[in-house]
């Protein structure tokens, strides 16, 4: 069974044109796999309708939450004691499917931007094939939020130096900056606090300044607040770097560059326009990005 992200990167590539072939090169499953995805239509992992063991029960397990306080290892034990034959995992994912002591996570809503209100950076660690090896790389990342146009680089490590020169090779990139520049509490730009109290390097702040942003850091573990820059790091491993090799450091992020320039370059649904084309340029003339 295909989880969710396996399933959104096959509506999406599918989305962009390519074939049920590619598809299921790229993300190393089967055709039928992908043909069954694209039948379906959503991203939901169907669900599979068969005899819980634990149905017999339910009564019992209800009764024996409450005397045993929640703690569903003491329920397990006293159905096992009574006689129940099922497994532990049964049991949890019994509860959490008709709501026994289990409260799903309420929806965190959806947040809307303005051409040129903030953009998002982050990084994140995967494998690419380099040379005759494979490598442990980090991804940077940089995402204008309005248009969802996307700007990525690999490098050896992560440093405050490293950090700078992406990021000013990203904003030349797009072609300017957005106000606002999210990201995750990471210690290159942060000196001190969390969230709306973050406190950036002084020198990042100087660095910020000269390019026309500020760096704003989301409130720890509210990761849904990047989810703009989180969601391409998915695709970046199951598309771009799935199934490449590269000759060095330059081949791997002269490619990514490429790749950006053509997924930036396709029609999106929600914008009715390309990520490229939704760049404006506000009656002042400077350049203002999505």
């Amino acid at each position: 069974m295909l989880d969710q992200t396996t399933r959104a990167a096959i509506l999406k590539l599918h989305e962009q044109g390519h074939g049920t072939r590619a598809i299921a090169r790229a993300l190393r499953i089967s055709r039928g796999a992908v043909k069954s995805v694209l039948r379906q239509g959503t991203l939901e992992v169907p669900r599979q309708d068969r005899a819980e063991k634990a149905g017999p029960h339910r009564d019992e397990i209800v009764e024996l939450f409450s005397r045993c306080k929640g703690n569903l290892v003491r329920v397990h034990e006293e159905l096992i004691t009574a006689g129940a034959k099922l497994s532990y995992p049964a049991l949890t994912a019994f509860c959490r499917r008709h709501g026994i002591g289990y409260q799903p996570p309420a929806p965190v809503g959806q947040y809307h931007f303005e051409p040129g209100q903030e953009m998002q950076h982050d990084t994140s660690p995967h494998d690419a094939k380099l040379g005759d090896r494979t490598r442990r790389v980090q991804t940077a990342s940089l995402v204008l939020c309005h248009s969802r146009m996307l700007f990525f680089q690999h490098y050896p490590n992560f440093t405050r130096l490293v950090c700078k020169i992406f990021l000013t090779d990203a904003l030349r990139y797009f072609g300017g900056a957005c106000s606002v520049c999210m990201i995750d509490n990471t210690h290159v730009v942060v000196l001190t606090g969390t969230g709306r109290d973050m406190v950036p390097v002084p020198e990042m702040v100087a660095f910020s300044e000269r390019l026309g942003f500020t760096f704003r850091a989301h409130e720890k573990g509210d990761a849904n607040r990047s989810a703009r820059v989180e969601r391409p790091f998915d695709f970046i491993e199951s598309n771009f770097l799935a199934g490449r090799e590269f000759a060095d450091w330059e081949a791997l992020n002269r490619e990514a560059r490429g790749w950006c320039d053509k997924v930036n370059a396709t029609h999106k649904r929600h914008l009715h326009a390309s990520p490229r084309e939704s760049v404006t340029r506000p009656p002042d003339g400077s350049w203002r990005n999505g």
